[in-house]
């Protein structure tokens, strides 16, 4: 098992708040194999039960054209892909995907939960990849504008996640096959991202069974929204 601790030099603005947060806007974090569709499913299912109007999305993808540059990102076929182009790409299906879905929900006063969002490129590109976590937002800079009130991390060590791929037989993207030791860079990145924005990251622990991680996240939405 490797046991790497890496060393992120935050810049002082990197840490300042965010220009605009959406209180209506939820988030789920964390790497490959975490959970979190399974964990979304159960939420989708305890918002309807309140009788909220809400979307479910995700990212890369949300639109159509969103989910064609999705297929390019994580088709395994693409292992030549330049870090900044990859990086470019996330950003490309994230503009589209906020101005014809996230944005006009939130308009809407819909709850929008989300799979990902520009704290992925900030962990596996400007950590992982090692671009640079300042650079990464600067080519978000867009994002930052419609920022989550909420985030949830799904904090589990990649080397127990990973796992449940081969265990499950699903199919993997091209991330999935990347090195662990790009994985462990992930893990620490969201780490890093916690202490950075704790008012916002709230940590669940992956290692759980389903039912108790779901547990534990509808008791931070009770919490968040004042249920």
């Amino acid at each position: 098992m490797l046991n790497i601790e890496y060393t992120l030099v935050v810049p002082y603005y990197v840490a300042e708040a965010y220009s605009m947060t959406y209180k209506n806007f939820i988030t789920l974090e964390g790497g490959e194999a975490s959970g979190k569709t399974s964990i979304i499913e159960e939420i989708i299912k305890y918002i309807a039960e309140k009788n909220l109007r809400f979307i479910k999305t995700r990212e890369p993808g949300g639109d159509k054209i969103s989910e064609q540059i999705r297929h390019v990102i994580l088709d395994k076929e693409n292992t030549a892909m330049d870090y900044r182009c990859e990086a470019l790409l996330y950003a490309a299906s994230r503009m589209q995907h906020l101005a014809t879905t996230v944005i006009p929900a939130l308009n809407e006063e819909k709850i929008v939960i989300c799979d990902r969002y520009v704290d992925s490129s900030l962990v596996y590109q400007g950590i992982a990849r090692q671009l640079g976590i300042e650079e990464v937002r600067q080519i978000n800079a867009f994002a930052l504008k419609y920022m989550p009130g909420l985030t949830i991390f799904i904090n589990i060590k990649p080397e127990v996640a990973l796992k449940r791929i081969k265990d499950n037989n699903r199919d993997s993207n091209r991330l999935d096959i990347e090195t662990m030791e790009f994985h462990q860079k992930v893990y620490q990145g969201y780490l890093m991202l916690t202490k950075l924005y704790p008012e916002r990251i709230r940590i669940v622990d992956g290692n759980k069974e389903l039912a108790l991680i779901v547990m534990e996240v509808i008791r931070i939405l009770d919490e968040y929204f004042g249920f």
